[in-house]
């Protein structure tokens, strides 16, 4: 699972948007939020759920990861649900993948978390946020997310 996020990761903010992290960043980035240790974390924490996709043989495309919303937004609780992650790697994209884990992902916080359903999306992913717009998610925040000493910025975007 590890492998996968750092894959899916690198493919989309790397090599899809060319963002130009500093190596030093991008290393501390990395190792804390795809080390095996975090995931593992996540994975053991009841309050967050995690879905895969994978081939027949067990190779990993995709996932969704949802919990206790963390953003920073004056009107989000951590009683409410965020959508933490949906990604896929390069060769699952168009296959409806990420349509059906989000369909699981936001059941399963519409049951479980009242509220409105967060999630925070990088100010230059164009794509994801059209796609998120027409699941009903609008644009409410926005913040600075850190990748090691580096800031993306990125757009808050709520549900309900």
């Amino acid at each position: 699972m590890s492998a996968l996020k750092l894959t899916a990761f690198r493919e989309t903010f790397l090599d899809g948007f060319a963002i130009p992290y500093p190596p030093a960043d991008l290393a501390l980035f990395e190792a804390y939020s795809y080390g095996p240790a975090t995931v593992a974390a996540e994975l053991a924490d009841p309050a967050h759920a995690t879905w895969v996709a994978e081939t027949a043989d067990g190779q990993l495309l995709a996932y969704a990861h949802v919990g206790p919303c963390k953003l920073p937004h004056p009107q989000a609780s951590a009683a409410q649900g965020e959508l933490y992650q949906l990604y896929a790697i390069n060769a699952a994209q168009g296959q409806g993948i990420g349509r059906a884990l989000m369909d699981v992902a936001l059941g399963w916080l519409e049951e479980r978390m009242p509220g409105p359903v967060w999630l925070g999306v990088w100010s230059g992913n164009d794509r994801a946020q059209a796609v998120y717009a027409k699941r009903g998610f609008v644009k409410v925040g926005d913040y600075g997310f850190r990748v090691g000493a580096w800031t993306d910025a990125e757009y808050i975007y709520r549900r309900g």
